[in-house]
């Protein structure tokens, strides 16, 4: 704790896509497992578009459903580009109300 020498998030080399997504959030400190997500969600999404219309939404990819309700997944909310700031369930940038 408090040593970033010793930390595990320095065995975890991030891509640039995954070093640019991290400046746009507000988390102080991640673990190995949650940077691995980060590089692979961000690498993927570097080749899909933000579905801008519900026909566009995949589910299981996009949004999952929950007693009758959507759920958008972290991958949703990273396409978006940006934090809505309305605490969502699943939001990839760590605001927390």
């Amino acid at each position: 704790m408090n040593d970033i020498a010793n930390c595990q998030c320095n065995s975890i080399v991030m891509t640039q896509v995954g070093n640019n997504f991290l400046k746009k959030t507000k988390y102080d400190c991640l673990c190995n497992n949650c940077l691995s997500d980060i590089n692979r969600l961000t690498e993927f999404a570097k080749n899909q578009d933000f579905p801008r219309h519900s026909a566009n939404l995949e589910e299981g990819l996009h949004f999952y459903m929950e007693n009758g309700f959507f759920v958008f997944t972290e991958f949703y909310h990273m396409l978006r580009g940006n934090c809505c700031g309305s605490g969502c369930r699943h939001c990839a940038y760590g605001f927390e109300k």
